[in-house]
Parts: C-alpha cells; structure tokens; sequence
C-alpha cells in the first residue's frame, strides 16, 4: 500500500511581548525564516510587541515560532500569543517597520 503526504500551508499570527526591540529580534527572525522556507512578515507594534505572520508547512512554520518563543541572545520574551490566519501564498518574508 503507498500512501502520499500532502504537505499543507498554515498561516500563524503570533505576537511576542517583552523586551523583543532594539535587540535585532525582527532580523533574526527573517534570517530564520528564510533559512526553514517560511514566508510573511514581521514588524514592530506600538505597544512594544513583535508581530511574526510565518506561513508555509506546519513543521517550518512551527519551528520558526519555537525560534521566536526565545529570540535572539539580548531579547526577553515574556509571553506570545498566536492565532490561525488565512494563508496569503506570499513569496518572501519581509521585515515591515
């Protein structure tokens, strides 16, 4: 019997709160993103909070969360919150200001 594995887009919003600017969180996470195949986004919110849009396989995409649930090595992340959005079959991952 063979069976075939099909390999479903997700689209995850997550927001990062802490100390997650200033401290190159946004270009880490593109550099991750772009490393696992994940397209979207990621900007600076004005409550001081990072928003991640990552979008591509369940397994890239959860992956890069995990990456954001610590940050890079000067960030502090106190607490994220995600939520399902719809996939935009975007091509890139863009850092937004």
């Amino acid at each position: 019997m063979r069976y075939t594995v099909v390999m479903d887009t997700v689209r995850i919003a997550m927001r990062i709160y802490g100390l997650v600017q200033g401290v190159n969180f946004r270009s880490s996470t593109c550099r991750e993103a772009e490393r696992l195949g994940v397209v979207g986004l990621v900007r600076n919110e004005p409550d001081g909070s990072v928003r991640i849009e990552a979008e591509g396989s369940r397994e890239a995409v959860e992956e890069l969360l995990a990456f954001a649930e610590h940050g890079p090595s000067h960030a502090r992340v106190d607490r994220t919150e995600r939520e399902l959005v719809p996939v935009l079959r975007e091509h890139s991952f863009r850092i937004l200001r």
